[in-house]
């Protein structure tokens, strides 16, 4: 959902309280003024329990409180900024909390993890962070706000010659080599590519690592896909998108795409690719996308750990490279053929407090990542389970020389259950996805 409709002027304020507390009764306050059949003791409650069980603090002095509530309205969003910055027990001991995102979500709002994952998503961009906590009024940080939150922050593209010519290529190209979209790699230009900037009656599909909503009434991008890639390399992100694109159903694997891009944030396209999907994927396709993605794996939590996965490769832990493995779906066969190898740090939390899709999640994650052992994670995003050891075997895939056990393991897992499993390798950074005992690299090798 585009978070900019639940964005309510008179719920942005300034806070005057100096600990958490004291911020979010004020935050309540103003949403008991327009809602009042909300309860402010018991919210306030559910809100200082939930940080009791799992920190909300985001980092670049942003927290996210959330709590939900039996009532008829999906989603109340109240916002509070501090200059002079608020107390946090999840921050480290020099810093302070400037910007409060606090939501208050009805029990049957169904995309409720989707939608922290996207408030998440935009504020953990220092660059928009600072520019709402400095925002002269609350007029103006409410105008930054609705920009930030409704996908508008993209920059133009450099409308030079070359790249209106690129795209005008692009269109002919495609249409010449029946092509059914465009797919234009938005990196290439710093800070993305505006959507109307390029337009056209294909279908367009931006693939970038900027967390941009679409709605129905925008006149640009068809659709947009967040793909992180650590390589400036030209359509580095190709492949990630592409599969994005499959499981999303977007495309289909009979189809031909038209690829634009270039450099990353050089602002110049210089490459034109078409790419014929069923070409590019037919190890792994049997016959339909639906064969590619587990009946019971959703498309959004499978997002979630190649997210998660190509950060893990980007970053590394404490400045270390880092090797991991996620299987995902057909839980019940892979736990028959999976053991612990440590005590699981994932026992007795509530579902949704260990679901993939919860962006507090990303850290906790990340921390256990270098543990030995598989993570074993339901096809809802449900985290059953990590520092599994994986005893299933495959004697009838040969894999490349110089890939350990790890992978090893994720090709047999793949081949004796119904799932997919995502490796992050220690050696090369490389993330690897595997599908019935077939790899197909995701990311280029780290030099």
């Amino acid at each position: 959902m585009r978070l900019d409709k639940i964005i309510a002027r008179s719920r942005i304020v300034d806070l005057r309280s100096l600990d958490l507390e004291g911020a979010l009764q004020e935050l309540l306050d103003v949403c008991v003024e327009k809602f009042t059949d909300l309860k402010p003791e018991a919210l306030l409650k559910g809100l200082l329990a939930r940080e009791g069980t799992m920190t909300t603090y985001l980092g670049f002095g942003v927290a996210l409180p959330h709590v939900r509530v039996k009532m008829s309205r999906r989603y109340v969003l109240a916002i509070g900024r501090s200059r002079v910055g608020i107390r946090h027990d999840g921050a480290l001991a020099d810093e302070r909390v400037h910007l409060i995102v606090m939501l208050i979500a009805g029990d049957r709002a169904r995309d409720y993890l989707q939608v922290l994952a996207s408030i998440a998503r935009q504020v953990k961009d220092k660059e928009l962070v600072d520019n709402l906590v400095n925002a002269a009024d609350l007029d103006s940080l409410y105008e930054r706000l609705i920009g930030g939150f409704g996908g508008l922050r993209a920059v133009d593209a450099q409308q030079n010659r070359v790249n209106r010519l690129m795209f005008r290529e692009a269109e002919r190209v495609a249409r010449g080599s029946d092509c059914s979209a465009i797919m234009v790699f938005g990196d290439t230009f710093i800070g993305g590519v505006q959507a109307g900037m390029l337009r056209s009656t294909l279908k367009t599909i931006l693939v970038s690592r900027l967390a941009l909503e679409v709605s129905a009434d925008d006149k640009g991008f068809s659709e947009t896909i967040q793909v992180r890639s650590f390589s400036n390399a030209r359509l580095a992100q190709l492949r990630s998108g592409m599969l994005v694109a499959l499981t999303r159903g977007i495309v289909t694997f009979n189809e031909r795409i038209c690829c634009l891009g270039g450099i990353t944030a050089s602002n110049q396209f210089d490459t034109l690719v078409v790419v014929d999907i069923e070409r590019e994927f037919q190890t792994l396709l049997t016959g339909s996308t639906a064969d590619l993605l587990p009946a019971d794996v959703k498309p959004e939590v499978l997002e979630r750990v190649i997210a998660v996965a190509t950060e893990l490769a980007v970053e590394g832990r404490e400045g270390r490279p880092v090797g991991c493995l996620f299987v995902v779906g057909d839980n019940e066969k892979v736990g028959a053929m999976s053991k612990p190898l440590v005590l699981n740090p994932f026992f007795g939390y509530k579902q949704e407090e260990r679901n993939i899709l919860n962006p507090f999640m990303d850290e906790t994650v990340k921390e256990f990542s270098s543990i030995d052992g598989a993570f074993i994670i339901r096809g809802d995003g449900v985290v059953e389970s990590a520092g599994s050891l994986i005893q299933a075997s495959d004697s009838t895939h040969e894999l490349p020389s110089g890939l350990g056990s790890r992978h090893a393991a994720a090709a047999a897992i793949s081949v004796m259950t119904n799932c997919i499993s995502i490796v992050v390798s220690s050696s090369t950074s490389q993330v690897t996805l595997f599908r019935r005992g077939v790899m197909l690299p995701l990311t280029e090798k780290r030099r």
